[in-house]
C-alpha cells in the first residue's frame, strides 16, 4: 500500500508500505517539498504518487529502506536521468543522497550513515 508521509510514518503506516518486502520499503522521495510516498511493488508507482500530488518529475528520486539495519540504498530505475547528470541507478550527486536521507530519516527513521 502506497502512503504519501508529509510527516513521521506511524507504526501502522511503516506496516502497511513494508507488506510487500517485508523489511524493506521502496519510496520516491521529493527533495523540494520533502515529502516521499513508499510502500509500492517499483518506484515508478511511488513516483507517480508524488506527480500526481504535484511533486515535479526532476526533484523526484528514488531509494529504498531497510527496516531491520536501517539502511538507505540509492538505486532506482527512475534515478536514471542524463539530462541531470545522473546516467546510472544510484544517485551519484553527494548533495541530492544527503536530501533523500535527511527525509528518509525524518519520515521512516532510516540511517543517515552511508551518504
Amino acid at each position: 500500500m502506497i502512503c504519501l508521509l508529509t510527516k513521521p510514518a506511524t507504526e501502522i503506516q511503516l506496516y502497511r508500505m513494508s507488506r510487500i518486502f517485508d523489511d524493506y520499503i521502496k519510496v520516491a522521495v521529493d527533495i523540494e517539498r520533502c515529502i516521499l510516498a513508499g510502500g509500492a511493488e517499483s518506484h515508478f508507482e511511488c513516483e507517480t504518487a508524488l506527480l500526481n500530488a504535484n511533486s515535479r518529475q526532476q526533484d523526484i528520486w528514488g531509494a529504498g529502506l531497510h527496516l531491520i539495519t536501517r539502511q538507505i540504498e540509492y538505486d532506482s530505475i527512475i534515478n536514471i536521468r542524463p539530462s541531470q547528470g545522473n546516467r546510472s541507478m544510484i544517485i551519484e550527486d553527494a548533495t541530492i543522497r544527503v536530501q533523500v536521507s535527511q527525509i528518509i530519516h525524518e519520515l521512516l527513521g532510516g540511517d543517515n550513515a552511508g551518504n
